[in-house]
């Protein structure tokens, strides 16, 4: 079978591989979609941990297919059904894991990062992620394309729900690519008042106001644009783009009561971020982090997407064959358009 595989720092290969061997216990999957993600890109430019021509690694965490073997002491599912898989997989027994945050586990493991992702024509499903309930089934409203984007779409869920920001917040979302979008879905899901957006990118903003045209463009400097609007502050201010100063300077755009969204990660020579803790103070702020999503959040967002109360099809810029991988993902290095996605026959 054809995969993408990871060899080292800004080493990828299309390579013919064989198809898995399954247990009794495990699921095949043939894979019919599978997005491009930030990670992919950063694993890529990076390299990963113990990823090398010896040990190659299988990218793709965002997947979605048909179970085309299971395995005979498998009972939850058959072959034919069309499925989703979220991709992380905790130990099962840590506290976190048996209190449903099997993603926050610290020995857990994820397809695409530690284990062969769905980058490939098929994907083995270990008896550990069938048991913990990772694989969802879909319904026949919900497209191949839109289940992989699921994974992405369930951490902002996670996000906005450890917000528990409430109806009618006002919202400023920082950053305007795929998660972005995602972001402004979620909190329209959510009930947020007035949307506020703010990209260093026009191109991104006008795409972002062409879906949601009530939403309000902050051009330049987003304190002095916010103020402009004769709006004070907003009740909640997610960044959504991997930019330290906008983490910075959030603070100074909030009401009192606000919720600041931290989401994803700062590279590493710039994760060190100066803020003014008297704001946090007198202004009586929360700020939150949050990563990856639980697997009851997961199936969840297969729902919203299949009863179609999140448009993610909005967010689907090309799809690409595995043979021009790397024009997917030189297209989401440079970050042009949204959502890249491989389909496959």
């Amino acid at each position: 079978m054809k995969a993408i595989r990871l060899l080292g720092k800004e080493k990828v290969e299309l390579q013919d591989i064989p198809v898995p061997e399954i247990t009794e216990n495990e699921l095949l999957v043939k894979v019919k979609a599978a997005s491009i993600c930030g990670t992919d890109v950063r694993m890529f430019k990076n390299g990963y941990k113990d990823v090398s021509e010896c040990r190659p690694l299988t990218l793709g965490h965002e997947f979605a297919g048909d179970i085309v073997k299971a395995g005979e002491n498998v009972k939850a599912y058959k072959a034919g059904q069309r499925v989703s898989v979220a991709p992380n997989i905790g130990c099962g027994t840590c506290d976190l894991c048996v209190s449903g945050q099997t993603h926050l586990c610290g020995e857990y493991e994820a397809f695409g990062v530690t284990m062969d992702g769905g980058f490939a024509e098929y994907v083995k499903i270990p008896e550990k992620a069938i048991v913990q309930g990772n694989v969802a089934v879909l319904d026949e409203g919900i497209s191949y394309q839109e289940a992989a984007l699921v994974e992405p779409l369930s951490c902002v869920y996670n996000g906005q729900k450890l917000l528990n920001a409430g109806p009618g917040a006002d919202t400023l979302i920082i950053g305007m690519g795929p998660i972005g979008i995602m972001h402004i879905m979620v909190a329209k899901l959510f009930g947020a008042g007035k949307i506020f957006i703010n990209d260093l990118s026009e191109e991104r903003m006008q795409k972002a106001k062409e879906l949601f045209p009530d939403v309000i463009l902050l051009q330049g400097d987003v304190e002095e644009e916010l103020q402009k609007t004769g709006q004070k502050g907003v009740d909640v201010c997610i960044i959504a783009a991997p930019a330290a100063a906008a983490q910075a300077q959030s603070l100074s755009c909030m009401n009192m009561n606000g919720k600041i969204l931290y989401f994803g990660g700062l590279p590493k020579d710039r994760e060190m971020v100066t803020i003014n803790t008297n704001l946090i103070h007198y202004k009586q702020l929360c700020i939150q982090g949050c990563t990856k999503q639980s697997v009851s959040e997961y199936r969840l967002c297969v729902k919203l997407v299949n009863d179609k109360r999140i448009p993610l099809e909005l967010i689907m810029s090309d799809t690409y064959s595995i043979n021009f991988f790397h024009d997917a993902l030189d297209h989401a290095a440079d970050a042009k358009g949204l959502k890249h996605v491989i389909v496959f026959d």
